[in-house]
């Protein structure tokens, strides 16, 4: 028992952390036959949704570090799904593009996704589900960093 009463295994982080391993390993498992693991299907839907985000703006949408970022897009430019180029107006800077090999490998996995999807609502409900994206949605922000007393990566 900590001083406040609480018991250290009723920790939000680590009960958010047990639960996002076990949904990882359920979507990974469901998208499997793409080739592709769940992070890397959200990071390709993500440049998908930003066109050609530099490496710090997609690193901001996904709540990861910059070489966190640069470990997971690798695998993905070796095999042609990504490209890193060095951005035109600001050579400090790379610009992310997805291929059509992306396009195409992205396409071939939202199917298993889709079916993960309808697979979760099934078994956590359609109603929980939408509370629970609200809550993420809302713990991912900028805003609750900030409110939480986060001063900056």
């Amino acid at each position: 028992m900590s001083e406040t009463g609480e018991r250290p295994g009723r920790c939000s982080n680590a009960g958010l952390r047990r639960a996002t391993r076990r949904l990882g390993q359920l979507y990974d498992d469901a998208i499997a036959p793409s080739g592709l693991r769940a992070t890397q299907f959200g990071l390709l839907v993500q440049v998908r949704e930003l066109g050609t985000p530099s490496m710090g703006e997609l690193a901001e949408a996904m709540v990861m570090d910059l070489s966190a970022l640069g470990h997971t897009l690798k695998p993905l430019a070796r095999d042609g799904l990504v490209t890193l180029a060095v951005d035109a107006r600001d050579r400090r800077q790379r610009r992310v593009q997805l291929t059509e090999a992306g396009r195409a490998r992205l396409r071939a996995a939202a199917a298993h996704w889709r079916e993960a999807q309808l697979r979760f609502e099934a078994v956590f409900g359609r109603e929980k589900a939408a509370q629970l994206r609200a809550l993420v949605d809302e713990i991912a922000s900028p805003g609750f960093g900030e409110a939480f007393g986060r001063t900056g990566d």
